[in-house]
């Protein structure tokens, strides 16, 4: 695919990086001559100087021939225009990076698509859902629905204690006959070896494994790893960001109690007035004696949402040593995200990653519905539609050409859930999802094209 990204921040940068690793034709407007010079330097993408805006620096882009234009600058404002310009020169496909989640929340009363914009993607509402469910999902890692969660993947790190630890997958399901879930993916403890799981592979303790699950299959695993669900209902949020004002709006509204600490005394004012049901402290959450003073201890639930990853990571550390159930940082370094598992936060969160998810089911081949990548591990999950000419209908799982590094974790039927077995048929309309290793998406992208 041809793809104009506009704008070389750390949005625009991540995208043109992970597209570029998929041999798309990628083009990245920017103009800092910095930002574009560096992203050139590390990059096999054409990078041009200039106003995204300005028609004659898209038609120099080519964009009567571009199939997605991708615009991601700081300003929203921009975006949404650049998007507009770009459909009426002739691009195929458009999405614009807002910041205003009242866009997303009324995309369809206001009918974006008549100003030429195909889709609006706000990082900040992305996190907020993100943290929300995770607390939903509380002994989980990470963890993504599908289809409103007739299927959900869910992330675990093992514990010990887990009674399938030591044994094969096929071991386990002899043991546990009548489990609704199937590992996809294990990233192996203390290391990066990520793997696809057959009948031989074997769990080991701290491995962090990923599940496909149905609804019944999620309280199974609960129970399975010594686990309970449970309840989060204090919860603590350090910075008022976009990120920290919805995450507090959100969770106020489904009866959360919320304390937000913000160490602008303006900011924290004006959020007082517009968050009524949270108690708004201005102060610096770095500052451990305010953090005891608030009774940090007491809190099921801390999440660290500040511009600084390192004060987000530090201060869910000190929340961690006071035995809250529950961490969640946001960062914006890659190389911190990598290191989730042994830093000893539950779960990390990262904005250009979970953009990154949302714009990929757009440039994947084949009819895909949803798409994601795995925190933590070298993985994708994606959401297939079958269709007649798709090589893999009307055959069962085991009769397909499928290569090693893919599996098939779940099928989804007249919208209901199923974990599917070697000996599940493949049918017209249902939705596959798929976990592969970056070496064989081509390969699957072909079986459902």
């Amino acid at each position: 695919m041809k793809i104009l990204i506009a704008g070389a921040g750390e949005v625009g940068f991540h995208l043109a990086k992970l597209l570029s690793f998929e041999a798309q034709d990628i083009t990245l407007i920017d103009s800092n001559k910095e930002s574009l010079n560096y992203a050139e330097s590390h990059l096999d993408i054409r990078a041009l100087r200039g106003d995204a805006t300005s028609i004659s620096v898209l038609k120099e882009a080519k964009v009567d021939t571009s199939d997605l234009v991708i615009a991601v600058t700081s300003s929203e404002t921009t975006n949404i225009a650049i998007c507009a310009i770009a459909k009426q020169l002739g691009s195929k496909r458009t999405i614009a990076r807002i910041s205003n989640t009242e866009f997303v929340d009324h995309q369809e009363e206001i009918g974006f698509n008549n100003f030429g914009i195909d889709e609006l993607i706000s990082p900040e509402q992305l996190a907020a859902a993100e943290i929300k469910y995770l607390l939903d999902q509380s002994a989980f890692m990470d963890s993504y629905e599908f289809e409103d969660g007739v299927l959900t993947m869910v992330g675990i790190s093992l514990p010990k204690t887990a009674p399938f630890v030591g044994k094969t997958v096929k071991e386990a399901a002899k043991v546990f006959p009548e489990i609704h879930f199937m590992p996809v993916v294990i990233r192996r403890a203390a290391t990066q070896y990520t793997l696809i799981p057959r009948g031989d592979t074997q769990f080991r303790s701290d491995d962090l494994v990923y599940f496909i699950t149905t609804k019944e299959g999620v309280d199974e695993l609960y129970k399975l790893i010594g686990k309970e669900r449970e309840k989060i209902d204090d919860v603590m949020i350090l910075g008022g960001s976009r990120i920290g004002f919805k995450t507090a709006r959100d969770l106020c509204s489904n009866k959360f109690k919320v304390k937000l600490i913000e160490k602008d005394r303006d900011k924290a004012f004006d959020m007082a007035d517009d968050l009524p049901n949270a108690l708004v402290i201005n102060g610096d959450g770095r500052n451990v004696e305010l953090l005891d003073e608030e009774h940090i201890e007491e809190m099921d639930a801390f999440i660290a949402v500040t511009g600084d990853s390192e004060t987000n990571i530090m201060s869910c550390l000190v929340a961690k040593s006071k035995n809250v159930k529950k961490t969640m940082a946001l960062v914006e370094n890659m190389d911190y995200f990598r290191l989730s598992h042994s830093i000893g936060i539950d779960t990390l969160i990262n904005k250009k990653l979970l953009a990154a998810n949302n714009i990929f089911r757009h440039i994947r081949r084949g009819d895909v519905i949803d798409m994601a990548k795995l925190n933590n591990v070298n993985a994708e999950i994606l959401e297939f539609e079958v269709n007649e000419a798709s090589r893999i209908t009307g055959k069962a799982i085991r009769d397909l050409e499928f290569p090693r590094s893919a599996i098939i974790g779940g099928v989804i039927r007249n919208g209901q859930g199923e974990v599917a077995l070697g000996d599940f048929e493949i049918k017209v309309g249902d939705r596959v999802v798929v976990c592969c290793l970056p070496r064989a998406i081509a390969h699957v992208e072909k079986l459902f094209a």
